[in-house]
């Protein structure tokens, strides 16, 4: 007997998101500290989507079963807000930024385009979480109908 599924209804799988999170956090460090890994006309901006693409990635395994587009309106207002919060520049803020760590999380100065950058590493997590999933699925249906 055939079980039907339910589209959209998978969960996902938090140590895959959790790993894909990890990975994507190194292949952006590696983007920042080996600049070859892009072609040169692309600046930092490949950092930038991948950074968004871990907020994606994390916002997935910490919230698995919710659908993908709430996922990645969350990643996409999160990095958005961060970019934002560049715009203010205390002193406090900026001593902040001014650490690794700051830097890493909170940017240091405003630039539109990496909304752009943003909105690219959000569109192309919720492309792969869709892909993977429908995978996933059609595995699961196929291996319920044998």
């Amino acid at each position: 007997m055939a079980i039907r599924r339910i589209p959209g209804a998978e969960v996902r799988n938090r140590r895959v998101y959790g790993l894909a999170t990890i990975a994507v956090i190194a292949f952006g460090l590696a983007s920042r500290e080996y600049p070859g890994l892009f072609p040169p006309a692309l600046e930092k901006y490949p950092g930038d989507a991948l950074w968004a693409l871990m907020l994606f990635a994390a916002y997935c395994t910490l919230l698995p079963k919710s659908a993908a587009w709430r996922v990645a309106a969350l990643a996409l207002c999160t990095s958005f807000a961060v970019e934002l919060s560049q715009l203010y520049q205390a002193p406090f803020i900026i001593a902040v930024r001014a650490t690794t760590l700051g830097h890493l999380v909170l940017g240091s100065t405003f630039n539109r385009l990496d909304l752009v950058a943003y909105t690219i590493g959000v569109a192309a997590g919720a492309a792969i979480d869709s892909t993977w999933l429908t995978i996933a699925g059609k595995a699961r249906s196929t291996a319920i109908d044998r």
